[in-house]
């Protein structure tokens, strides 16, 4: 609920929105005496006391309408259901906005703007007493049912800026009874844009579509209208042995009206061994999607393979003027699909639309709604000005207003992510990565072309977080480091020096875990990667074999799931570091290093391990002085029980110096190399998929 509606509680405006330079000066929270530290306490949850309450007094009708009882109070300032004008300014031709709704009953209507301070004022009061209302932009309908009608034109929001409306019942006297007729009830409430303004062919009937749009948990607040377009959108899933997960999703869309009006296909690319069509419910859903559905069983070619045979059919099918790559085990809030296709339809020029994830397991936690490719690191970061996981059960969006700064980004993660099918023809489908950095690729390569990616609140998927995930023990640690650098490669041409740390810092780190097999598969990824880029096509249907046995024979990977087949480890790892500075934390880290290729410490021949690590404590720190360490695997499913080598850690540091060395001396030719590749075109990828 605190996604859709959220009590109103009084406005609570920090220094910081009035004053920019406080942003500056660091907080000392060592100079605070009691009194002082008790007032920042309370001042922590001063506006925000609501968001974990019941919405008690608002009863949701219909995913289009919505009740508030006596004296109720409530916000529409939420994710799904404020308006992104910031973003709609930037990016679409969209010269107003107009909020319309129907409401029956007493109370106020009040319509919102913010800035990107965060700061915000009413842009219009509208007073309802019942079936006299009498305001202006409001029109009795019939039935005791009056229609709101409020412009808005859209400027001054180029920074940041949200619209949205709160809305109040009369309270009646005490003792009362509550008379559902008199309360205020809302329904078919929308944000709509001219028509005049899209840029898209296919207008539709009326003189404005709907913009933005809601859910039936959300009172009803925004909708996404039924103004028909002629642009429809196809979706690409692809699935490898998750068929429950896959079904749901089709499902999903199948009992969607609203989303099937703007579908042309659904593309679903079945690349395992458990099939989605031998569910028990695959043939009923298939008949109700019926020529909407498009099922191809292929070889396992990863998910670029799999994302890229959906975009390739669309594309030649025609129909569709964007196709969105959907992940098969996300739970997909429909009306992030339609918005996506409107935003895209009035957008000055094409653009990638990306939807944020939200956590699976923790659903009011926005994991990221855009991400950059860091230059420094070559690894994923938020926006600028941005964070990870905020949580709008904690802090809605009406009282945080670092969100309401518009936020660019440099691509979306393919979980969910609209691309136009002009966009495909012109720069080709993904690199063939088989998995990891194939969307961050995508979305450099796009806006390298002139076509940025926006990742647009409001739209967004549920996904299983990283958080249970540590890819450096799986044989993903390959296509990760693999892949990014192939990443820099083809954006940062002529920067090979200055990567030579960083590829040091990696080997160094999985080494100081003592993730051997980790080091093995990081100096495989180097070594493929001075390959050249042939290889990559060559390899997409191989090459996980040849991972997976490279792990091979390291103690770090060789996992079971019955922890009473282990010696009973010494001790229990207790988690007793002090919290440091980042750069008291680089010292540390640096130091840490130099003892780990300094050390005789050799736990190899340890007759028990020295302690027992939950996985969440399984970071480098927590390895310093341990000979060995039984440690959970990140799933909760098995343990390994990694042992300390320091010969063989000296020996991998040197190896990788030695490949990093001939690596970076090759940079700019292997820029070149990879640059002038043809690996993403559509034939490239229609010779693959005529060989499988």
């Amino acid at each position: 609920m605190p996604l859709y509606a959220v009590r109103w509680t009084r406005p609570h405006v920090q220094e910081s929105a009035f004053d920019s330079v406080s942003q500056l000066r660091r907080a000392d929270v060592g100079a605070l005496n009691s009194v002082g530290f008790d007032r920042a306490l309370r001042e922590v949850g001063a506006g925000t006391g609501f968001a974990g309450d019941e919405c008690v007094d608002l009863t949701v009708l219909s995913r289009r309408s919505v009740r508030l009882e006596s004296g109720a109070h409530i916000s529409f300032c939420t994710y799904f259901n404020a308006f992104p004008a910031s973003y709609w300014q930037r990016w679409t031709n969209a010269s107003s906005v107009r909020f319309v709704a129907q409401v029956r009953g007493t109370g106020e209507i009040r319509v919102f703007q913010s800035t990107a301070r965060g700061l915000f004022s009413a842009v219009k009061t509208i007073s309802l007493s019942g079936s006299d209302s009498k305001n202006d932009g409001v029109v009795q309908v019939g039935d005791d049912w009056v229609a709101i009608d409020v412009e808005i034109p859209l400027s001054g929001m180029l920074d940041g800026g949200y619209l949205w409306f709160d809305a109040s019942c009369v309270p009646r006297h005490s003792g009362a009874e509550v008379d559902a007729e008199q309360a205020l009830t809302i329904r078919d409430a929308e944000w709509q844009v001219p028509v005049a303004d899209r840029v898209q062919s296919g207008q539709g009937d009326g003189e404005s579509d709907a913009a933005d749009g809601g859910d039936p948990r959300n009172a009803g607040a925004v909708h996404s209208g039924g103004a028909c377009a002629d642009t429809t959108c196809s979706v690409a899933i692809t699935t490898y042995n998750r068929p429950s997960y896959c079904l749901g999703q089709l499902k999903a869309i199948a009992g969607e009206t609203e989303l099937r009006r703007r579908l042309d296909t659904v593309y679903c690319v079945d690349q395992g061994t458990d099939k989605v069509c031998n569910q028990e419910d695959f043939n009923a859903v298939s008949l109700d999607l019926g020529d909407q559905l498009t099922y191809i069983q292929q070889s396992n070619i990863g998910g670029s393979g799999g994302f890229s045979r959906g975009m390739l059919e669309s594309v030649d099918a025609g129909r569709s003027a964007y196709t969105i790559l959907l992940d098969d085990d996300a739970i997909m809030e429909p009306e992030s699909l339609l918005r996506s296709i409107q935003f895209e339809d009035y957008a000055k020029r094409p653009v990638l639309v990306g939807g944020g994830m939200f956590h699976l397991d923790g659903r009011t936690m926005l994991h990221v709604q855009g991400e950059r490719f860091d230059r420094g690191s070559l690894k994923p970061c938020p926006p600028a000005g941005a964070s990870y996981n905020h949580d709008f059960a904690v802090s809605p969006l009406r009282d945080a207003p670092e969100l309401h700064s518009r936020f660019d980004c440099d691509y979306s993660g393919w979980w969910m992510c609209l691309i136009p099918n002009s966009v495909i023809r012109e720069i080709g489908l993904s690199l063939p990565l088989f998995i990891k950095y194939d969307d961050v690729e995508y979305g450099l390569r796009a806006r390298e072309h002139g076509y940025p990616t926006v990742g647009l609140p409001g739209v967004a998927v549920w996904h299983q977080g990283w958080h249970d995930k540590d890819i450096s023990r799986t044989w993903e640690e390959y296509y990760a480091q693999r892949n990014r650098w192939i990443c820099a490669l083809l954006h940062f041409p002529n920067a090979g020096k200055r990567y030579m740390f960083r590829m040091m810092y990696e080997d160094a780190h999985l080494g100081v875990k003592l993730m051997y097999s980790g080091m093995a598969l990081h100096h495989m990824a180097l070594r493929d990667v001075m390959r050249g880029p042939t290889y990559l096509m060559e390899t997409l249907s191989t090459k996980l074999a040849e991972v997976r046995a490279a792990r091979e024979g390291y103690a770090d990977s060789e996992v079971s799931d019955d922890v009473e087949s282990f010696p009973a480890p010494v001790a229990v790892f207790e988690n007793r570091r002090s919290a440091l500075s980042g750069s008291e934390l680089a010292k540390t880290a640096a130091k840490e290093v130099v003892k780990a290729v300094f050390s005789r410490q050799d736990g190899t021949h340890d007759d028990a391990p020295q302690v027992a690590m939950k996985s969440k404590d399984a970071v480098w720190p927590s390895f310093a002085g341990v000979s060995s360490a039984l440690v959970t695997t990140s799933d909760g499913n098995g343990a390994a029980w990694l042992k300390r080598d320091s010969k063989l850690y000296r020996r991998n540091l040197w190896e990788c110096r030695r490949i990093a060395s001939s690596l970076v001396r090759r940079w700019n030719q292997l820029s070149e190399l990879y640059g002038a590749a043809d690996l993403s075109s559509l034939e490239s990828w229609r010779g693959v998929f005529s060989r499988l």
